[in-house]
């Protein structure tokens, strides 16, 4: 069999199709060309590999891709430890962007001095996404909303709650959340994660228990966003209230003290390796000194 073509189907079984695959391909090629040298690997092996649309693998393409899959996740961290005389130590991170930006920074600081050649990738997501790069092994470790029912191979701890709250512009006539539960129907906008969020989830469960019909009309993908829309009077924002994080000249914190607090755990997959222990001894540190 050709190697490139083994290389190809690879990135195809791994991503869930050709497009996805040319989109994660380490160097550059065109979608036709990825396209035509699968397809000779099926002429070259006399099966088909995987169902197009919607895409799935056949029983052939499941037991090549299991044949494959080891060599190719662990190619490129081989070739940098030889290249570094035995020293290479990578770690794939996942986290939100608040996470990254304003946490991570000085917990990879930390563990550089345990690690001197260590390289760092970072990936910015949520829940969801985070979950299926981790189940994809497209990263090593989660910094996350956490839930506590976790998908199957995924393990992980809780590190820190953090109580929920509604955002409101500074100049808002509003002094509680009660205020809101009172009227028989909030008009103003609610600014929100996507609802498969577990703090958008959790908020609506709350409001379910209070009889409180309130729904998203505008979604964002962060909450640096939705803090920029309701400091220009776009609606209300659910958020998270995060120890130690300067709060904005143009917004107010409205605190939701009967609702259940969002939790930021740590997950990964499979058995703890000396860098993810060191790094979640990192993390429980960091986690401890916030609620100090």
């Amino acid at each position: 069999m050709n190697t490139h073509h083994l290389e190809l189907f690879y990135y195809v079984a791994r991503h869930g199709g050709i497009s996805e695959a040319v989109r994660n391909m380490p160097y550059g090629i065109q979608q036709p060309a990825m396209s035509s040298q699968v397809i000779e690997l099926e002429e070259d092996l006399g099966v088909t590999l995987f169902q197009r649309r919607p895409f799935r693998l056949t029983p052939a393409g499941e037991e090549l891709f299991a044949f494959i899959k080891p060599f190719f996740d662990n190619v490129q961290s081989v070739g940098e430890k030889l290249r570094r005389g035995g020293k290479y130590y990578h770690l794939r991170i996942g986290a939100s962007e608040i996470i990254l930006r304003d946490h991570l920074p000085p917990l990879l600081r930390h563990l550089r001095k345990q690690f001197p050649e260590l390289k760092v990738t970072l990936r910015n997501g949520y829940l969801p996404e985070l979950e299926g790069l981790l189940q994809r092994q497209e990263i090593d470790f989660a910094v996350t909303l956490f839930e506590a029912k976790l998908p199957g191979g995924i393990n992980g701890v809780p590190l820190l709650k953090l109580p929920l709250g509604l955002l409101v512009p500074a100049t808002s006539r509003i002094q509680s959340v009660e205020e809101l539960w009172k009227r028989d129907r909030i008009e103003d906008t609610l600014i929100s994660l996507p609802e498969a969020e577990p703090i958008a989830r959790h908020f609506q469960e709350g409001l379910a228990r209070l009889g409180v019909d309130w729904f998203p009309r505008i979604e964002v993908s962060s909450l640096d966003v939705l803090e920029a829309y309701v400091a220009n009077g776009y609606g209300i924002g659910l958020t998270v209230v995060v120890p130690k994080r300067p709060a904005s000249e143009r917004v107010r914190l409205l605190p939701l003290t009967d609702f259940p607090p969002a939790v930021i755990g740590a997950l990964w997959q499979g058995k703890r390796t000396p860098l993810t222990q060191a790094f979640l001894n990192i993390l429980q540190e960091r986690a401890k000194a916030l609620t100090a």
